[in-house]
């Protein structure tokens, strides 16, 4: 099943850019999540807002109504020199997601080692009913641990460790033996590392070190029997054409854009041409 969606980051334009996507068929929300000083779970890609807004404050110092505003033209982290903006430059609540898409899935990203920031978004899928439709994400697998401690019931994907392991088992043969939790394996798509995606770590600017990422990682064998065990495949970020068929040539359930018309345009092309 080729699955679109969309990752809600600093795009702006508040819930109107979530409507804009569900109703472009969007399958999958992707959220950054944080928490306020005073308790609210906001979806921001960042914790410290120097970059969305110009202010350098962090999240976690401020209430929700002491939260700055959006930049009036914001650069697209995954499509370097192209700028988003729009009329509500408001953060949004990850709850205002649940209450105004009940049915749509959502992938929850962890960056902080915060407790209370599990817990809360915990909760609040629970409150929600949500436990069948909201994924556990995060690259940490000690943060991980402690999401899966909140709410064991949520599906969830690789962490960064646990990936590692699956390439290990996969290149020792060993793969098709080891029972595997996780229903999702969700990484950059290689290719747009240094095009589109320009990385702050240094190791990641040399170009080799992306083409031996790219050959270990992308392998079609590989995705075919994740699929094949009900662990769904996503790329991230693809915000190309050329990107989108290179995500799917390799075998990807999901690919994760910025523009969701884009890639909505992209599937209704290479639908109508089978």
């Amino acid at each position: 099943m080729e699955l679109l969606f969309e990752k809600k980051r600093e795009r702006k334009d508040g819930g109107r850019r979530l409507y804009v996507a569900v109703e472009q068929g969007t399958g999958m929300l992707e959220l950054d999540c944080h928490l306020t000083r005073d308790g609210h779970v906001v979806v921001s890609h960042d914790e410290n807002l120097l970059r969305q807004t110009g202010h350098d404050v962090t999240i976690s110092s401020l209430n929700l109504e002491d939260l700055p505003l959006y930049k009036d033209r914001l650069e697209v982290t995954f499509n370097a020199g192209h700028y988003s903006t729009g009329t509500d430059r408001k953060f949004t609540l990850l709850e205002e997601v649940f209450r105004k898409f009940p049915k749509m899935p959502v992938n929850i990203e962890i960056k902080e080692d915060n407790s209370l920031l599990m817990e809360k978004a915990s909760n609040m899928v629970k409150q929600y009913d949500r436990e069948n439709l909201t994924v556990w994400a995060t690259v940490d697998s000690t943060i991980m641990k402690k999401c899966r401690r909140s709410n064991s019931t949520m599906p969830y994907s690789f962490s960064m460790r646990r990936g590692l392991q699956l390439l290990l088992l996969y290149y020792s043969g060993l793969l098709p033996f080891v029972p595997l939790g996780e229903s999702f394996l969700q990484f950059y798509l290689p290719r747009i590392i240094n095009r589109t995606y320009i990385p702050e770590e240094r190791l990641l600017k040399n170009r080799m070190v992306i083409y031996l990422i790219e050959k270990l990682t992308m392998r079609k064998s590989l995705f075919k029997h994740l699929a094949n065990r009900g662990i769904q495949v996503h790329l991230f970020v693809c915000n190309e054409d050329p990107d989108i068929e290179a995500a799917f040539e390799a075998g990807a359930t999901g690919v994760m854009t910025d523009y969701p018309t884009l890639l909505t345009d992209y599937l209704h092309r290479h639908r109508s041409q089978d």
